[in-house]
């Protein structure tokens, strides 16, 4: 049923999408896994040899019997993912839902004595800062042979990239037509006065959506003209939510008029809770991608059972699950099977601008508070704990 709606919805989104092309290479979904990667439910009772470097790994995350994730991916693959790793290994694994603002600021309050061993999902800038400050553990995970692009990895190994998503906007038609707007279609339109009190953003001190908004404006524009964008974007903005999700949970329902986010969390609002009145816009003058990833926090208490969840979240017992529980991200392994919904949306993993990551990881800090300033300098009252949400 889903799939079915996925393309009548689909077919009629192709003008908002036409100018980003659709399609993608599919070639990737489907192969075998290399030997050592988990293709399979019953890997983690099958026989291996003894001095399978896997087997090994196997054993002493069993012996250690327990993993605490963190996770900032949504709550529903955040779930699934940790209880099939349980049901594979027997080791008991808790999980917490988090911001990925959230779990930095937690990791470096702890300052290497973390109180979780793995970081699961969520964009990858706040990752980077973290392992800038040395509060990520290095591993050289078998299965990142199956990562199909070195971008999709960190240089020293500190997180692994699991899948990718494109930054968007997200519009609820209904309203739109009731208040005679035109949707915006670009990143300069969201500055219409027109759009005064319509558009949900994430909160930048919260959320690794909005730093990477941040970012993206300032690889765009330059960096004072970037910053002087957000800025202006402000004077329309209505809420910053916690989380990166928060707009697109709130456009189908009419609160929130125009969303910016990720646009699978937009298809999950459409194919999964119904919302056909949302319409999914790529930026015409282009735009950037997160890359979700995965990584050991330094000081892990369960060192081998989190080098085992990398395994695992480096395979497609895990990303598959992805599709199946409303998450839509293109997976960046080549062993895993691609959302189907994704591609019938128009969307393209390929077709976003060149995203510069060592800027973004070196200045992100920097770039979140020159905003903040910059929004604060400007009247906005960035105290404000309504608008500027933190819970």
């Amino acid at each position: 049923m889903k799939k079915l709606l996925s393309m009548l919805l689909a077919s009629a989104m192709v003008l908002s999408l036409a100018a980003c092309g659709g399609g993608g290479d599919k070639s990737q979904g489907g192969q075998q896994s290399t030997p050592g990667s988990q293709s399979g439910s019953s890997q983690g009772n099958v026989s291996t040899p003894a001095d399978d470097p896997m087997a090994k790994l196997i054993e002493a995350a069993k012996a250690e019997g327990e993993l605490v994730v963190y996770g900032s991916c949504e709550e529903e693959y955040l779930s699934a993912a940790c209880e099939h790793f349980q049901e594979l290994y027997g080791i008991k694994t808790t999980y917490q839902r988090l911001s990925t603002g959230e779990v930095q600021a937690k990791i470096e309050e702890e300052n290497g004595n973390p109180s979780a061993d793995v970081w699961f999902g969520g964009t990858t800038d706040p990752y980077n800062v973290v392992a800038a400050e040395d509060l990520l553990e290095p591993y050289a995970a078998i299965n990142a042979s199956h990562i199909t692009k070195d971008v999709y990895k960190h240089a020293d190994n500190m997180w692994h990239g699991i899948y990718t998503g494109i930054l968007g906007f997200m519009v609820n038609k209904d309203e739109l037509d009731r208040m005679g707007l035109e949707a915006p279609q670009d990143w300069d339109d969201l500055l219409k006065p027109e759009y005064k009190g319509l558009i949900w953003l994430s909160n930048y001190n919260t959320a690794g959506t909005a730093k990477l908004v941040i970012n993206t404006m300032i690889q765009k524009k330059g960096h004072d003209a970037g910053i002087q964008y957000l800025v202006d974007l402000d004077k329309n903005i209505e809420v910053y939510t916690k989380s990166g999700s928060g707009p697109s949970k709130n456009v189908g329902t009419g609160e929130c008029v125009i969303g910016i986010g990720f646009l699978h969390d937009g298809i999950t609002q459409i194919l999964d809770n119904g919302y056909g009145n949302i319409e999914l816009i790529i930026p015409s003058s282009g735009t950037s991608c997160e890359i979700g990833a995965t990584a050991i926090f330094k000081g892990a208490k369960h060192s081998n059972a989190a080098k085992l969840w990398i395994e695992y979240a480096l395979s497609p017992d895990c990303v598959n699950q992805a599709d199946e529980v409303g998450s839509y991200q293109f997976l960046v392994l080549d062993n895993a099977e691609q959302p189907q919904a994704a591609y019938d949306f128009g969307l393209d993993p390929n077709n976003v601008m060149d995203y510069d990551f060592d800027d973004a990881t070196k200045n992100i800090g920097t770039y979140v508070e020159e905003v903040m300033n910059a929004l604060a300098n400007s009247g906005a009252n960035t105290g404000d704990t309504g608008r500027f949400q933190t819970e």
